[in-house]
């Protein structure tokens, strides 16, 4: 299957440092087609060995002209600053496009969900319903997603590239829905992935708290699940406007459970940002905040 895999060079997101490869349509067996970009920075060269970092929502990270919404991580900038300083180590980074319909139920930490009654998982559908997010009972996808990450993509990744391949060198990054799954990611795959950067972290799981039993199962999943902090980095943030006005609260309870769980300013940090909003712009001011936490040199 590895064989078929093309390098697609058309409509490639500009990027103001490094390079972008592209997998186009990459082929699962576990989630739908979609396209992998890979930025290396400037002067990569396959005589060295690069860490890599892992993101989700892949289509909005590199350049606000290709993206939905007018507006991207602008990644590139942010890394190619902190490698040229030689405040990190250097590294790759494997945007992987989001299934756009499937994006919430590929997101969505499945054995938390799995926990739920049954008739909360009928209000969970029937609120994600009127949001648009499901048109029929909402099932999550999210371990057949993690399987398509770790058993079919890191493969491809830790082939092609100049990669180190060990888990100390693989780091998974996302915001909103992509905190979540790179909190479940890490905590399903603690020999794959050494550190989870979760922005603006969706805890809620649908849009309102009213009736909502999803940051319980949550918390009861990561109580059992979270990885050894001896080993192991993670990384918080939020905001108090717009979406990440649902956050605050929930976050301090995620915090209660992380230092619970052993975990210290050595390998943890949760930064709060009042005024910053859910958005693209918020996420690229505070980027290198949790790179120079996961890959300082």
């Amino acid at each position: 299957m590895l064989t078929s895999f093309v390098l697609c060079k058309a409509q490639l997101p500009n990027v103001v440092a490094g390079s972008i490869q592209r997998i186009a349509n990459f082929p699962s067996q576990f989630v739908s087609a979609r396209n992998i970009d890979i930025w290396l920075p400037e002067d990569y060269t396959p005589t060295k060995k690069y860490a890599v970092l892992y993101m989700h929502d892949g289509q909005m990270l590199f350049d606000a002209n290709t993206t939905w919404n007018k507006t991207a991580w602008d990644i590139d900038d942010v890394a190619s600053k902190l490698i040229e300083t030689h405040k990190v180590k250097e590294f790759i980074i494997v945007g992987i496009w989001n299934g756009g319909n499937t994006r919430h139920a590929d997101y969505f930490p499945q054995q938390p969900y799995e926990s739920l009654s049954g008739a909360q998982k009928d209000t969970i559908s029937a609120k994600l319903q009127k949001m648009g997010r499901t048109t029929a009972a909402f099932s999550p996808n999210s371990d057949a997603y993690l399987k398509f990450l770790v058993l079919e993509l890191k493969p491809l990744i830790d082939t092609k590239y100049a990669v180190y391949t060990n888990q100390a060198h693989t780091f998974i990054a996302g915001s909103s829905m992509g905190g979540l799954i790179s909190m479940y990611a890490i905590c399903e795959y603690p020999n794959v992935f050494g550190a989870a950067i979760c922005m603006s972290t969706h805890w809620p799981g649908i849009f309102e708290m009213k009736d909502n039993p999803i940051p319980d199962a949550f918390i009861n999943y990561m109580e059992v699940h979270l990885p050894n902090p001896k080993n192991h980095k993670f990384y918080f943030d939020y905001g108090d406007q717009t979406l990440d006005a649902l956050y605050p609260p929930l976050q301090k309870r995620v915090d209660q459970l992380m230092k619970k769980k052993g975990f210290t300013n050595k390998n943890w940090q949760t930064k709060y940002f009042p005024g910053e909003n859910h958005s693209e712009q918020a996420w690229n001011k505070r980027l290198a905040i949790p790179l120079l936490m996961v890959l300082k040199k």
